[in-house]
């Protein structure tokens, strides 16, 4: 069974960028996330680590002890491996530099990420699965010129990697370099990630589940409302199963391997969507296309949109091709 370095090494002829970088990218995730899922582990157990913090973050949102736990770590792990020059955080209003007495290395040191520290923050208190969703990109400025906006407001069909952890029932790192999605499963006894979910897809022709909060159902367009309706009747290979978290990790995850699209449009209240396109959207949509499924904001591709800030919040659709596809044509009717 290999370890995620191993099966790194394996396949470094399928990373187009330095095979070295690779690894010290994750030898940081690795870091921030087992100490995350430590945490999460004993959160029953200690108040230090459970409920509000009683900060809001940029998006106006109340931050959960949590959230500010691992955007620390995440960031801390980062700037000891000498791989990264600039982080944005959807907890951070603006995006962080990290200057040369961090990385002495600039030849490695060319890489951008975008980082969800913690999705799903507010099911924390309540043992639903969370998750942490991150992006690499290449810095566009010349190396030892400072970074600007622009290196990170990027396409997602620029990201080199994406990927998120699933803390649950186990904790699950899965990723994607644009050769195919796979998952290694923690083993907490060795704190090592081992290979378990190799090549995953959408599975082919299973297309039974729907995840969207239909609470927010008054609020929806008439083609959101029509397309629950066609899932919800008795025709074919319907209707499809509802299940819904609040944790778009969580929801991905089930979706992804037992076949179902994810669902969180534009509302009354978020005009312009809630999900956050650089630190949710584009990771997940990379991730979904390469698992051969496909992600639109209802009428055009999530990868190609040019993001104008850092915090900008898009309308959200990905799963299997045909239900996505299903969906939109409701949408433009």
């Amino acid at each position: 069974m290999y370890t995620l370095g191993e099966f790194i090494i394996e396949n470094r002829d399928k990373f187009l960028y330095s095979k070295e970088a690779l690894l010290r990218l994750f030898s940081s995730i690795k870091l921030a996330a087992k100490s995350i899922n430590k945490e999460v582990n004993k959160a029953g157990l200690t108040e230090e680590i459970m409920g509000s913090s009683g900060m809001t973050n940029i998006q106006g949102e109340t931050q959960q002890k949590l959230d500010n736990f691992a955007h620390r770590a995440f960031i801390e792990s980062f700037k000891s491996r000498n791989v990264v020059c600039g982080i944005a955080s959807e907890e951070s209003k603006d995006f962080i530099i990290i200057g040369e007495k961090e990385n002495e290395n600039n030849n490695l040191s060319k890489y951008i990420v975008l980082i969800d520290p913690l999705d799903g923050s507010s099911n924390i208190d309540v043992n639903i699965p969370i998750g942490t969703i991150f992006s690499v990109y290449i810095r566009k400025t010349p190396t030892r010129m400072e970074l600007t906006i622009e290196d990170f407001l990027q396409r997602g069909n620029k990201q080199i990697l994406a990927g998120y952890i699933i803390y649950g029932s186990s904790t699950i790192l899965v990723y994607s370099t644009g050769n195919g999605v796979h998952g290694f499963t923690l083993d907490p006894s060795l704190g090592t990630f081992y290979l378990s979910h190799p090549d995953l897809h959408f599975p082919k022709k299973i297309e039974k589940i729907y995840s969207i909060n239909e609470g927010n159902y008054a609020r929806f367009s008439d083609g959101i409302r029509n397309f629950i309706r066609y899932c919800q009747e008795k025709k074919e290979n319907r209707p499809y199963t509802a299940r819904y978290i609040g944790s778009l990790v969580g929801d991905f995850h089930r979706n992804m391997i037992q076949g179902g699209i994810y669902i969180y449009p534009e509302t009354i209240h978020f005009p312009c969507g809630k999900l956050r396109l650089l630190y949710e959207c584009n990771p997940i949509a990379f991730l979904t296309e390469q698992a051969g499924g496909k992600a639109s904001d209802g009428k055009k591709r999530i990868l190609d949109i040019k993001p104008r800030n850092l915090h900008q919040r898009t309308p959200f659709i990905c799963g299997p091709i045909g239900m996505v596809s299903k969906l939109e044509e409701f949408m433009n009717d």
